[in-house]
């Protein structure tokens, strides 16, 4: 009990002073992230949470291990459909981009803030009634064939948000951005800021796609320190991954696909769980596979698109 109280309380430390790191250190003025620096620190938390799976290999075992690594990839790829959210909203709210990488952080910090709390809640919920595990299961499974039956022309209508409307009510709002600043004091009065809204809608926007994968992890662990630390390491390169692909995003046509074929795939592991457990390394070979297959599907459409616009 004290080594998991430990690693418990030395893997918040780690990740606190990795976000102290990024933001006071790294990130202290307002800028653009370019590409290159985006790529970096893509590389830096890649890198970070296999070192974690090593030294998770060498404390606990290879089961423990293979589970972390299956659940962060299914928890990074389910992070790609926040990157489509996230380039359509900075779009609806025309977020200057040396603003972008702010509200992305304290998104960030309030998602692991928040996916804590579900995640020890769904983990009292799993250890006293175990049949919540077909509800979380028919979740994923109605999720999956919604993702895979929506349309692709996707909108994001941030003043529908409730939480927005119910603070526009209470707080007033400037007209036009003030820097990189979230709150302003004019005339002796408070003012919330656009930039602030935006990371409500973040907020929120997060809330609902915690609701998928969440679950989706449980299907491959039920232990909350292996479901914790791979959804933290997943979210905190979901900040680097979105600069990275922003601009290129909208070219990988059949990922949105692959990650309804992924969550459909996860809610039928768990509701066979009490008949029959699929190993997690099929598991991992399944969502592998299909993640490769709909990039390379990708890849191939969009090169022949060219082609059919150059014919017509």
């Amino acid at each position: 009990m004290n080594g998991t109280l430990l690693a418990w309380i030395g893997f918040n430390v780690f990740v606190l002073a990795m976000l102290a790191l990024d933001l006071g250190v790294f990130n202290r003025k307002a800028h653009a992230v370019s590409i290159k620096e985006a790529l970096s620190w893509s590389v830096v938390w890649i890198a970070l949470a296999l070192l974690f799976n090593i030294g998770l290999y060498f404390w606990q075992g290879p089961e423990p291990a293979l589970d972390f690594f299956t659940g962060y990839l299914i928890e990074k790829s389910l992070s790609v459909d926040n990157i489509f959210i996230f380039v359509l909203l900075f779009g609806a709210f025309a977020v200057p981009a040396n603003y972008q990488h702010r509200v992305l952080f304290w998104g960030v910090l309030g998602a692991l803030l928040l996916r804590g709390s579900l995640i020890a809640v769904g983990a009292l919920l799993l250890e006293q009634f175990h049949w919540i595990i077909y509800l979380f299961g028919a979740f994923l499974i109605y999720t999956g064939l919604k993702m895979g039956f929506q349309r692709g022309d996707e909108k994001v209508e941030p003043e529908q948000n409730p939480i927005l409307k119910m603070v526009r009510r209470f707080m007033p709002v400037t007209q036009s951005y003030e820097q990189d600043r979230f709150f302003v004091k004019k005339a002796g009065k408070f003012f919330l800021t656009p930039l602030f809204l935006v990371l409500i809608v973040v907020e929120t926007t997060d809330l609902i796609f915690a609701l998928d994968s969440i679950p989706a992890i449980f299907a491959v662990s039920k232990d909350p320190f292996i479901v914790y630390t791979s959804n933290v390491f997943a979210i905190l390169g979901l900040r680097s991954l979105y600069f990275v692909f922003a601009n290129i995003i909208h070219k990988f046509y059949y990922l949105k696909l692959a990650l309804a074929i992924i969550l459909t795939f996860v809610g039928v592991k768990m509701i066979l769980s009490s008949i029959y457990e699929i190993p997690t390394g099929l598991s991992l070979g399944f969502i592998a596979l299909i993640l490769l297959a709909s990039i390379g599907a990708s890849v191939l459409r969009a090169r022949r698109l060219p082609e059919a616009d150059h014919h017509s």
